[in-house]
């Protein structure tokens, strides 16, 4: 009874818009150790069957939600590249062919890496698919957002640099149990260019088969951090992103980029925004050009939910990567206080922090980040598992723009109610248990001023008592 009654005073001191101290988490885990789980476990089987699909993954496949694509490795041969899919299970009335290509790393092959669009799909439908041929064909589904519409519900996952350690596991087990249907992943996903020569095409592959329990079944939107830049001299492997631009498609051209490394999406009654960090970003360069005309475009009417992905945090306390984000900050900053984003995840620092609303757009002769209502809330989530370990150094004192910081491994949760207002958790891995730690009500930027917001305070009061 007293943990209700302390979870609805903080829902009450949420909603009537209180100040509250920032936190230093004192929590200490026993973690497993940070090392990549041998090859040989089951979490890396190869499917069985000669030639049979593997690291099957989605992501969306247009501007709005009404397409996917289908990517998969066949280890053998090219095989079929077909989908397909239908609304029954078993009983598949569609079919899409997609392309396939190998390529080499160094002195590795990788298999046939085959990409297919299913587009023309039915909002918020279940859809079944199977790929491959005979008894090495594999059996999947996905279920396709609700239609464009301000106050569509949906509930993302978030994830960042995962790797493929016990912890990674961990954090990909406790986020299926959290009922997400899409994953926002902000970067570093293999952690395979800690491997030299022939072994590091071996890891993107056991990374993808890791990954395949969630990512065949909803669509993972994807952004590349610093550990897919693979710039291997010493390996005559000098050309950016190789390895991710192969394995991991993006919709990039349905939103007008010319990158696949900076793209947006539309989904339910949000506009999701992908940046990345390790691609030219300053004034003139394609990606700030593509940002400018991309922002123009949000209709808060139809999409009110803002979300901007990246690696690198804009706003950092803890000593790992301080400072960073600055370059980017400097560049986008007034952009997205201007366009009122509601929040922006990003990775790299591995461990978890939340920022209040602030900006360094308002200084008053110091360069000390102050509040801003216009301002989006900075959520860092570099806390997946991999084989680098936990970053426990924070600075110290903790910054006032600093709301909630902890150094241990988790995901988080926004699961969007309407176009007024947002739920957020950060669950931990506490000890294999998934543990909601850091909670708050995000309103929206947008909507969040008008009459409805006092209205949904009286509701969110009524949502928190129902729920206890």
């Amino acid at each position: 009874m007293l943990v209700q009654l302390l979870f609805l005073s903080s829902v009450l001191l949420i909603c009537v818009g209180s100040a509250n101290a920032g936190e230093t988490s004192g929590f200490t885990r026993n973690e497993w150790p940070s090392i990549d789980i041998p090859l040989d476990n089951e979490v890396f089987a190869v499917p069985k069957g000669y030639n049979a699909p593997q690291q099957v993954h989605i992501t969306q496949g247009d501007y709005d939600g009404k397409a996917v694509i289908i990517s998969w490795v066949t280890p053998d041969e090219p095989g079929s590249n077909k989908v397909q899919y239908g609304l029954s299970e078993g009983k598949y009335d569609f079919t899409a062919e997609g392309t396939v290509q190998n390529y080499t790393f160094y002195d590795y092959k990788s298999g046939y890496i085959h990409q297919c669009l299913v587009d023309g799909l039915q909002y918020d439908t279940k859809y079944y698919y199977e790929i491959g041929n005979g008894d090495s064909s594999r059996k999947f589904w996905f279920q396709t957002p609700p239609k464009i519409d301000p106050d569509a519900s949906y509930k993302f996952g978030i994830i960042g640099d995962l790797g493929q350690t016990y912890n990674s596991l961990s954090t990909l087990e406790h986020s299926m149990q959290t009922g997400t249907q899409a994953i926002l992943f902000v970067g570093d996903l293999s952690y395979a260019d800690r491997y030299e020569n022939h072994d590091v095409g071996v890891r993107w592959d056991s990374w993808g088969r890791f990954v395949e329990r969630s990512a065949a079944y909803q669509p993972w939107i994807w952004s590349a951090g610093n550990h897919e830049i693979e710039y291997f001299p010493q390996m005559r492997e000098v050309i950016p992103f190789r390895n991710y631009l192969h394995r991991y498609p993006t919709p990039y051209p349905a939103s007008e980029s010319s990158s696949p490394l900076w793209y947006a999406v539309r989904r339910a009654s949000a506009h999701i925004i992908v940046l990345s960090s390790y691609s030219p970003f300053v004034k003139y360069t394609p990606q700030w050009k593509w940002l400018r005309q991309e922002l123009k475009k949000v209709d808060r009417q139809k999409t009110p939910w803002l979300i901007v992905l990246m690696h690198a945090p804009i706003y950092n306390s803890n000593e790992a990567h301080f400072f960073e984000g600055e370059s980017m900050r400097v560049v986008y900053e007034s952009w997205f206080c201007q366009y009122k984003v509601d929040v922006i995840f990003a990775g790299h620092v591995h461990a978890y922090e939340r920022s209040y609303r602030i900006s360094s757009l308002r200084q008053n002769g110091s360069s000390y980040p102050v509040p801003d209502k216009s301002a989006p809330v900075y959520i860092t989530v570099g806390d997946g598992g991999n084989q680098e370990g936990l970053a426990k150094k924070f600075r110290d004192p903790q910054p006032d723009y600093s709301a909630f910081r902890e150094a241990s491994y988790g995901h988080s949760t926004l699961e969007v109610k309407n176009k007024t207002h947002a739920i957020y958790h950060w669950n931990r891995n506490d000890d294999g248990k998934r543990v909601q730690t850091d909670t708050f009500v995000l309103h929206n930027q947008y909507w969040g001023n008008s009459r409805r917001r006092r209205k949904l305070k009286k509701n969110v009061i009524h949502y928190a008592i129902a729920n206890f």
